[in-house]
């Protein structure tokens, strides 16, 4: 008999980073093997997200942004970023949402997803828009069986190598 499993969604805060930063690092190695140098996956990507997650937890600013943390029975499986660009065409940036392997295919992005959308509806938001690494078919399915569009996309660098980042945008029901 299975167990009963409790999917939930708990703000995230300043001591949550290291956290965050960890789940991050953990669905980026296993997701961009192949599309990023695996130095970069196996040696900083750990410190690099830390620093980052540090920072932007700590930065002013916070009431333009939602993280929720997804726990399954209490244990961190996910997060969710949004956060309202001012000056954006494109509405809301859904910067990050990631599972950690092993829990995805459950529910957990689509939960996360809702967070965001209904954040962006409470701050008078119509769209919402995010970028995908060109060669993570995973995710791209993922977003375009959720109805996201795919609108173009654009030269990045990340990991030490240049890369392309697709555009696609969510407009939100009434």
């Amino acid at each position: 008999m299975q167990a009963n499993r409790t999917l939930s969604l708990r703000p995230a805060t300043l001591a949550d980073a290291a956290l965050i930063a960890s789940i991050h690092a953990a669905s980026w190695q296993a997701t961009y093997r192949g599309l990023l140098p695996d130095v970069f996956l196996d040696g900083e990507v750990t410190h690099e997200r830390a620093a980052y997650w540090e920072a932007r937890l700590s930065a002013p600013g916070g009431e333009r942004r939602i993280v929720r943390i997804a726990e399954l029975n209490g244990e961190p499986i996910g997060f969710v970023c949004a956060e309202r660009q001012p000056e954006s065409a494109w509405g809301v940036l859904l910067d990050n949402l990631h599972a950690l392997p092993g829990y995805q295919g459950i529910g957990v992005g689509k939960l996360l997803m809702r967070a965001a959308e209904d954040w962006t509806r409470a701050q008078g938001e119509a769209q919402l828009y995010l970028y995908v690494l060109e060669g993570n078919t995973p995710a791209i399915g993922f977003y375009e069986r959720q109805g996201w569009q795919f609108v173009g996309a654009e030269p990045d660098h990340m990991g030490g190598r240049d890369i392309t980042a697709l555009r696609y945008v969510y407009r939100l029901e009434k």
